[in-house]
């Protein structure tokens, strides 16, 4: 695969693309490249080419684009709505549904949420930075948007959209939980909201409100997941019922 490079704002029309310091500083200082190489050029939003190395300093980069590429994005537009577990493993959560191209992530405080917020006022830009470096380098052309996190009471609202799933533990009581297998054999909706809790799970008052808003329980079967696991499971699974373009 092509060294890959972020430049949010070109425009393919103007058959180039400029490279951020950051970005320069990677081509030309890590990867050690020069003018007349090959590279690709992706916008975050679906849009990808290759293009050659033309100038090329450490703090500015120009690439000639030649021509676009087949974007690999999935069909349906999900968005991750997750509890914010410990550490390492809410990067791991980050890193894997960047990987398989979810198109926004929104990090809630839950009840049980134990991480202290002078911790997530740091965790925002560095989970940025990890969905940047999973983006470039599992070879998806969308980077999802990653918001600032919000208590989940203040974020839930009345009414949620269709199509909005909220994963509930294994046993969680209730005749009405939908499970994958049931959902691969209904179209394919344009875009859908996973809602996945904390460590120790949705506190029962924040999963009756969930529900209430419209969000359907979603069961991932029998086996008790790692925390950092839930979110790729369920966002794969769902990918790969609902195919990609």
């Amino acid at each position: 695969m092509l060294p890959r490079f972020y430049a949010p704002d070109f425009d393919p029309e103007s058959g180039s693309a400029r490279l951020s310091p950051d970005e320069a500083h990677h081509l030309t200082r890590v990867l050690r490249l020069v003018s007349g190489d090959i590279v690709t050029v992706f916008n975050g939003r679906g849009v990808e080419w290759r293009a050659r190395v033309g100038r090329a300093s450490r703090e500015a980069v120009t690439l000639h684009l030649l021509d676009p590429l087949v974007a690999r994005l999935p069909r349906v537009a999900i968005t991750l709505v997750q509890a914010v577990i410990k550490g390492d493993a809410m990067e791991d959560v980050v890193r894997d549904c960047t990987m398989i191209g979810v198109a926004a992530i929104q990090p809630v405080i839950s009840e049980r949420t134990t991480v202290k917020r002078r911790v997530l006022a740091a965790a925002y830009e560095r989970w940025r930075r990890i969905a940047l470096s999973s983006a470039k380098q599992c070879g998806t052309a969308r980077l999802p948007d990653i918001f600032e996190p919000t208590r989940f009471a203040d974020w839930l609202p009345a009414h949620l959209p269709e199509q909005s799933y909220l994963l509930v533990e294994p046993g969680a009581p209730g005749p009405d939980v939908t499970t994958v297998r049931q959902l691969a054999h209904v179209p394919a909706p344009s875009s859908a909201l996973l809602v996945v809790g904390p460590e120790g799970g949705w506190t029962e008052s924040e999963r009756d409100a969930a529900i209430t808003a419209g969000a359907l329980p979603l069961s991932l079967g029998p086996l008790t997941l790692r925390a950092n696991a839930v979110a790729l499971a369920a966002g794969a699974a769902l990918v790969a019922i609902w195919n990609t373009e």
